[in-house]
């Protein structure tokens, strides 16, 4: 299968670069990574405009081709699926592994997402990948998410049934701990925030945002399937349109 990787946490990020290894030593697929440069976290769908993109390219193992792009995640799959800097037309696009969730209203900010989004705009069906940790350091393991891509997810079954995007999070816990799959909807607790006031050392006031997201735990929500250890997919559309609004709102004009 041909297969673009990218990501929001960077070229080099450890869940990207173990999601290649994975795939690619298995020598059935053709994978290219373009990936940010540097760290795009919580970018959204933004794109560069008012400055030029500049790649770095990467010879990679197992034969494959990396680029490093100064940009956000939106810009890398724009750029892969439609500026033919790649030796081949993907057929999947892969954004992650993330490292942290992306659950509820997660969605509307990621990055890793957001690029997920962009393929499934251009019209190439894509999954967004992230693992659950509940804290970040140099020992993750990403290796259980990665195999569970390579033997569950590029199954000819589950590629066949996803025609859009597939938003996954992984739990944090070693496989064999997992409870299973479960189809999922978003939670609905919005991101709580706080802004801390400082100032810098010339005394200018500025200010440090940061808050925490209220786990909706109720039936049927991604937060709950966590929270059990179940693997969460929860398919997303691009159509923000709320239709039952619309047609209430019909019936008054």
């Amino acid at each position: 299968m041909r297969i673009l990787l990218t990501n929001d946490d960077g070229f080099r990020a450890r869940g990207l670069q173990a999601l290649y290894r994975t795939l690619a030593e298995t020598g059935q697929h053709q994978i290219c990574i373009v990936a940010p440069e540097n760290q795009q976290s919580a970018k959204g769908r933004s794109i560069t405009l008012h400055k030029p993109l500049f790649l770095t390219r990467h010879d990679l193992d197992f034969g494959g081709k990396g680029f490093a792009v100064t940009g956000t995640p939106t810009d890398c799959v724009k750029l892969a699926l439609q500026g033919k800097i790649l030796p081949f037309e993907p057929e999947l696009v892969l954004s992650g592994i993330n490292a942290g969730p992306n659950l509820g209203s997660d969605v509307f900010y990621s990055g890793t997402v957001a690029a997920a989004m962009e393929s499934m705009l251009i019209g190439v069906k894509a999954f967004a990948l992230s693992l659950t940790v509940e804290s970040y350091t140099e020992s993750l393991d990403f290796s259980h998410a990665a195999s569970f891509v390579r033997d569950v997810l590029l199954e000819d079954r589950v590629l066949t049934a996803c025609e859009g995007l597939l938003n996954i999070n992984f739990p944090y816990q070693p496989r064999e701990e997992w409870q299973g799959i479960r189809l999922t909807r978003l939670g609905r607790e919005a991101f709580f925030n706080n802004f801390e006031v400082r100032r810098n050392p010339l005394g200018r006031e500025y200010y440090w945002i940061y808050g925490h997201q209220p786990e909706d735990k109720s039936e049927g929500t991604d937060h709950e399937a966590i929270a059990q250890r179940y693997v969460s997919i929860t398919p997303l559309l691009d159509d923000l349109t709320d239709y039952p609004e619309l047609h209430r709102v019909k019936s008054l004009v």
